[in-house]
């Protein structure tokens, strides 16, 4: 059993929720970014999603788009973001996903990917802009090197669709709240609750919610019908106005810590 179904099963025997905090690789630096993994996990993350930066973030609001502008300035790749990673591993149990998009992998190339991430302790692999179709090869290297794939869903995908999704995820499924773009909302799609319903027609995997959420009242919302809570722009945004300050790592966890309701 791997760390991500492993964390699940634990939470279902324990009768709790996930939380899934998203951070932005290099911002506000690799060292911090190891350290924030590190906190984040001690702040009660069920799977920390590592995001790649990238310089065409497309499915980014504008908060995510600035951190990986921020993190592109340090002039590092991938091996650099599986070795924040690896720093963090040496203390840490916590599942850790890659969130990128194709294009930094493919650059580095899908089996040396495969390989080191899975030496660098990674579990997971979410890739915004890669369909189940085009997975494949790709899926398979991963398979290899047990680490798990994570497609999303959203509202707008259809029935056929979220079956073929189903049919080749592993670990978790990442549902979009609402079509569009990363970013802080102040209510949460009412069409989230349905896409859950209707994706656990055809498989049991667990399913995180993500999109939009910046609130402990949001979260708790959310964790009524889904197995866990993804939080990224509100978490980015608050490295984002702590850059600079001395216990930024501390505060951030603790930021974390209030968005989770008792579980």
């Amino acid at each position: 059993m791997g760390r991500i179904e492993n964390a699940f099963k634990e939470l279902q025997r324990e009768g709790k929720k996930g939380f899934v905090p998203f951070i932005t690789a290099g911002d506000p630096d690799l060292q911090a970014t190891s350290e924030l993994v590190v906190e984040l996990a001690h702040a009660g993350a069920t799977v920390i999603e590592l995001g790649v930066p990238f310089s065409d973030p497309m499915a980014d609001g504008p908060v995510i788009q600035r951190a990986s502008e921020r993190a592109l300035k340090h002039g590092f790749g991938v091996q650099e973001v599986l070795a924040v990673a690896a720093r963090a591993r040496e203390t840490i149990e916590t599942p850790i996903i890659l969130f990128t998009y194709f294009n930094p992998l493919m650059q580095f190339g899908l089996k040396r990917l495969a390989v080191a991430a899975r030496d660098a302790g990674i579990d997971g692999v979410l890739i915004t802009d890669l369909s189940p179709e085009e997975a494949g090869d790709f899926a398979r290297e991963l398979n290899a090197n047990d680490l798990d794939i994570i497609f999303l869903v959203a509202p707008t995908s259809t029935d056929a669709r979220l079956k073929l999704v189903a049919e080749h995820a592993s670990g978790f499924i990442y549902a979009v709240s609402r079509a569009g773009i990363t970013g802080a909302r102040s209510t949460v799609s009412a069409e989230a609750e349905k896409l859950v319903a209707r994706f656990r027609q055809f498989s049991r995997l667990p399913v995180a919610v993500g999109f939009g959420i910046s609130s402990v009242r949001q979260v708790a919302d959310v964790q009524r019908y889904a197995d866990a809570v993804v939080v990224g722009s509100a978490l980015v945004a608050e490295i984002e106005r702590l850059a600079g300050v001395p216990d930024m790592v501390k505060r951030v966890g603790q930021f974390a810590r209030e968005l989770i309701p008792s579980r």
